[in-house]
């Protein structure tokens, strides 16, 4: 049976269009059609956020790897992820007014209540900004393992992603103790958990060679990640005071 396109008016059989992709059936606009189109368009929970979530937190290296070699349906796309994670991590910084700096800091010669307001007003093109530096020190240490700069890019996107779902989830604590001496402890044990969750997706991804290996490489990239942060943060500070 021949259908007529609603969207371009081409005769076709089947589901959708083989022309512009418009499916065959069509839903009434109402409460349940805008609904659906808030999960699906804007967040996509129907299964691409709670998919990524579930998967960077069961078997990382392995889905990442997979999304890489083509298996993408499911997943919300990297980049789409890290600015909805970023922003809305950001979001919960401002508004509770976390401040991590001022709290353990006493250095007279800045104005760490300034610094903390960066952060928490650029706390998404921070993180953005970083994942280069990471694919840096990840390209280096694993550049004979098959995969070019712009896949270990991918790669470190779904990192940051998985650091954002974790500081989301522990972000009460940080609201708990914000203020207080604590917080510096809180600080050490959520970067603890960033270096775990780092190490145990690369040892999964990079499964052709041994664990060991893939720990001492990801223990190296992390330390080149280091310098070139500190190399910059310099920068930018002296940049800072001849202004």
């Amino acid at each position: 049976m021949s259908i007529k396109c609603k969207n371009c008016d081409q005769n076709y059989s089947g589901n959708y269009c083989n022309n512009c992709g418009q499916p065959a059936e069509t839903h009434k606009i109402n409460a349940h059609f805008l609904w659906h189109d808030i999960q699906h368009g804007l967040l996509h929970f129907d299964k691409g956020i709670l998919y990524s979530f579930q998967q960077l937190f069961s078997r990382p290296g392995h889905s990442i790897r997979e999304f890489i070699e083509g298996k993408r349906v499911k997943h919300f796309k990297p980049i789409s992820l890290v600015v909805v994670l970023g922003t809305l991590y950001g979001i919960l910084y401002h508004f509770f007014d976390i401040n991590l700096i001022n709290a353990t800091s006493t250095d007279p010669k800045i104005n760490y209540l300034k610094v903390n307001e960066f952060i928490a007003t650029h706390f998404f093109w921070i993180t953005i900004a970083n994942i280069p530096l990471f694919t840096i020190g990840t390209f280096i240490c694993f550049r004979k393992q098959g995969y070019n700069f712009i896949e270990y890019f991918v790669l470190n996107t779904f990192k940051a992603s998985q650091k954002l779902f974790a500081h989301i989830i522990t972000f009460p604590l940080l609201y708990f103790f914000n203020g207080s001496p604590e917080i510096k402890s809180i600080n050490i044990l959520i970067y603890v958990i960033d270096l775990i969750l780092i190490f145990w997706t690369n040892i999964q991804f990079f499964n052709k060679i041994s664990k060991t290996k893939a720990l001492l490489l990801s223990i190296l990239s992390h330390l080149i990640f280091l310098v070139l942060f500190i190399l910059i943060l310099i920068v930018i500070v002296l940049l800072y005071e001849h202004l």
